[in-house]
This record gives structure tokens, sequence and C-alpha cells, in this order.
């Protein structure tokens, strides 16, 4: 006797069958994936300015920096290991720099009392 007939999905060895999430899109069907053609590709460009502006100005990477990252989040685009990059850089150049400006009060007060 022969085998019934299996769905192309059971047939192959090599995909598994998809389960859709019924709590994903309460209103409409939920797509069972989303074609390559459709998802976002590429590097989000404010990661990329963030990065580069940490090195210059370092509370514009900061900011620039965690906006870049919200925007990956939201759409799924790559640079989110710029923007990260950028925060912490931004983050350690605002450090620096208080701690230069508190270092020269601290040897200008100190020159003023001898």
């Amino acid at each position: 006797m022969s085998q019934p007939h299996q769905p192309q999905s059971e047939q192959s060895a090599h995909h598994a069958p998809v389960e859709r999430n019924p709590h994903a899109y309460p209103d409409t069907q939920a797509p069972a994936y989303v074609p390559y053609s459709q998802q976002k590709t590429g590097t989000n460009a404010l990661a990329i300015i963030s990065l580069i502006t940490s090195f210059f100005i370092s509370i514009v990477g900061l900011i620039l920096g965690v906006v870049a990252l919200s925007q990956i989040k939201r759409t799924g685009e790559g640079g989110r290991g710029l923007a990260i990059a950028a925060i912490v850089i931004g983050s350690a150049g605002i450090a620096f720099g208080l701690l230069i400006i508190t270092f020269g009060a601290l040897a200008g007060n100190a020159s003023t009392n001898y």
C-alpha cells in the first residue's frame, strides 16, 4: 500500500512548519514569514553618523547613538553595534571631559591658595 499524500511543508526535511502566533496580529492574519526582499537590509545611517560624531563631539554622538538604537529596534536595520559603540564612546568622552574640568578647577583653586 502506498502512503497517503503529505503536504509539501511536511515532506521537506529542510523546512520546519512555521507556527503562527494568533496573538501577534489579532485583527489580521499573521504572516508566516517576511520575504527576504521585504526585510530591511543595510546599516542605519544615523548609527554611522553617531559613531563618527562621538569621537569629536561626545554629547551629540551619545544622543544620536540613542536615537539610532531606537530606530534600529523599530525598523530592524543593521548597525546596532555601531550605535552601542557610539553611546559608550560618547559617555566615556563626557566622563573624561568632566574629569579634566574637575581636576582643572582643583588645580586652579590650589594655585591661588599659595
